[in-house]
């Protein structure tokens, strides 16, 4: 039985659908959704420059789970939160924390040229979660 979704949400088209996939699943089983936002850290840059971008991220992050508030008023108890670090490790490290059952997430759908240079947050998901993924297009 699923009590505990986890979703990562980017704010991107996928998401969007995960998202309602999420609020759907968590209605129909009674179960408790947090959702989350990760600030990934800049790969290089000085400690100002790093800084700036962080808080400008983590205030960008705040405001798309912001506009997911409406969304999910009726029937669902929804967590929100934004967390720090590389997204894939932070998606699965959060869910273990959480006691997930479910671990919704959307695939954005990169080139295979993007996807082998920087691999795919919902593929890395897939192989290090501990619990069941939906990957939603």
């Amino acid at each position: 039985m699923i009590t505990q979704v986890l979703m990562a949400y980017d704010g991107s088209e996928s998401a969007d659908k995960a998202f309602e996939w999420s609020l759907d699943l968590a209605k129909k089983y009674g179960a408790a959704l947090h959702v989350v936002a990760i600030v990934r850290p800049p790969d290089f840059a000085e400690d100002v420059e790093s800084e700036a971008f962080i808080e400008d991220s983590r205030r960008h992050c705040e405001s798309l789970l912001e506009r997911l508030k409406s969304r999910a008023a009726n029937g669902a108890a929804v967590k929100y939160s934004v967390l720090f670090g590389h997204p894939a490790e932070q998606i699965v490290i959060q869910a273990e924390r959480d006691g997930a059952q479910l671990i919704v997430i959307g695939h954005r759908g990169k080139g295979l040229f993007e996807r082998l240079r920087v691999g795919s947050v919902s593929k890395q998901v897939l192989h290090d979660a501990h619990c069941a993924v939906l990957v939603v297009r």
